[in-house]
């Protein structure tokens, strides 16, 4: 039976490898400090409030599970 069609890993030397990530990483456009530190917050900030959320959602559940079972 024929193997099926499994995309094959080209032979590429480490030096060209390593050539090509470089070029690369020379196109992206990188963010400038001021849009990183912003964006940073923006993150941090996010994921203060879901943490809050999921940890309000959990004490509310925790208290009707207790009145749940202590009944």
């Amino acid at each position: 039976m024929d193997k099926p069609n499994t995309p094959s890993i080209p032979n590429v030397s480490p030096v060209r490898f390593l050539n090509e990530v470089v070029a690369e990483l020379k196109r992206v456009t990188w963010p400038t400090r001021e849009e990183l530190i912003k964006l940073t917050t923006v993150v941090i900030a996010i994921s203060i409030l879901v943490g809050a959320f999921i940890g309000g959602l959990d004490a509310l559940l925790v208290q009707v599970q207790k009145i749940v079972f202590t009944r």
